[in-house]
């Protein structure tokens, strides 16, 4: 059998998107194939200045623009425009995540663009939406969790005080939201002929990822069941004599093996935790009572011990212990690529796999305006319109 195109090979993206939500969405269809032009202003993204760096290429950056070329333009000059409508004129989609009101202001607007380009799939990410409230305020990812329930369902265990995930949860999962639905939307035109325009919110992105387990008490309206306490409230690490374990037992067969494997087999006989739903209730009390008995374990052989016995058990790795773990190396997943005059760097590989197909290693981020020259000669620029798009600050090109 031949080998498969990659599902998303032929498709064009102009992205206009920064730092992580929209870039993060655009390497994961550039991973699976689609050509991606990142078009970004003179300064550059502001995720070049985000961690660790070598030159404008900082680990944030390169993992968000992975496999794109990229052109840096002034979008405040007219002539920044026309180049822009001439990318999207060869584009099948454009992705955004200005604030509301900044596409209008640079003639881009919905309207105008979906009538020009009937089928353009225009994908735009906002804060809380396009309109309401909230929708002139400056948003970050910290302030999604604190609006969608996250931070008030991972309290501080100590203080009880709201809490917040160090890490940009609501960017990443917005992204991978804003992925889904340009892909459906590309389904769909081929359907209709018709391209549309596709918005996220990252506080409604936020909110669906909530829903299914942090938010069930607010689910049933009318007369709804006893509420239940918060899921996962007490589904914390487990300290062992040497490092950190953590167990998910939901089902009998499971907790009665981890007991056994923890030598208090009848703890599982226990009526107070014969059931999920006793175990939730008295659940307190039963971490205090399993505490001493993971305390007692070394880590390496109690998760050989429980996971031979069917316990779905994990050891905690620390971040520069998961790059060396058995699985992740048998999977592959974080390959090394040479990215040209900063060496190699260590990518995660997209998670999906497509059948007919190796897994293509990522392919690395660009230098700012990197592409420009190559991408101007596509459009058919000759040198001497180059050369006056340079001078005249619409176009920035790397210097030598």
């Amino acid at each position: 059998m031949s080998e498969a195109r990659l599902p998303l090979q032929g498709v064009r993206i102009v992205d206009l998107s920064a730092v992580l939500s929209g870039p993060i969405a655009t390497a994961l269809l550039a991973a699976q194939g689609a050509e991606v032009i990142k078009v970004e202003p003179p300064d550059g993204d502001t995720a070049r200045l985000i961690g660790p760096a070598k030159g404008d290429l900082s680990s944030v950056f390169i993992t968000c623009n992975q496999g794109k070329r990229a052109i840096a333009l002034d979008l405040k000059k007219p002539a920044a425009i026309e180049l822009l409508h001439r990318f999207i004129a060869r584009a099948d989609v454009l992705v955004e995540n200005f604030r509301p009101g900044v596409m209008t202001r640079l003639g881009l607007d919905s309207h105008s663009l979906q009538a020009r380009y009937p089928r353009l799939v225009i994908a735009s990410v906002t804060g809380t939406g396009p309109s309401g409230p909230y929708a002139e305020s400056r948003i970050y990812d910290a302030v999604i969790q604190a609006l969608a329930g996250l931070s008030a369902s991972h309290r501080e265990r100590s203080t009880g005080e709201p809490g917040l995930l160090p890490t940009l949860v609501c960017d990443k999962l917005t992204a991978l939201t804003l992925a889904q639905a340009i892909t459906a939307a590309l389904f769909a035109r081929e359907r209709d002929g018709h391209g549309r325009r596709v918005e996220v919110a990252m506080l409604d992105a936020a909110l669906a990822f909530q829903w299914p387990d942090a938010m069930y008490n607010h689910v049933f309206l009318d007369e709804p069941p006893a509420a239940f306490p918060p899921y996962g409230g007490i589904n914390l690490p487990y300290a062992t004599s040497d490092g950190h374990v953590t167990v998910m037992t939901p089902q009998a067969s499971e907790f009665k093996a981890m007991c056994a494997g923890l030598g208090q087999p009848e703890l599982a006989d226990d009526p107070r935790f014969k059931t999920p739903a006793t175990r939730v209730k008295h659940g307190v009390l039963l971490r205090k009572t399993l505490e001493p008995l993971f305390a007692a374990q070394p880590t390496d052989a109690l998760v050989k011990r429980l996971v031979a016995a069917g316990v779905p058990i994990g050891r905690v790795n620390e971040l520069d212990e998961v790059v060396c773990d058995p699985q992740v190396l048998h999977n592959r997943s974080l390959p090394e690529v040479p990215h040209g005059d900063v060496g190699r760097v260590r990518l995660a590989r997209q998670a999906a796999h497509f059948d007919r197909q190796p897994l293509p290693d990522p392919r690395p981020a660009p230098h700012l305006g990197e592409h420009g020259l190559e991408l101007l000669a596509e459009l058919g620029c000759d040198a001497a319109e180059v050369a006056v798009l340079v001078q005249q600050g619409v176009v920035q090109l790397p210097k030598a």
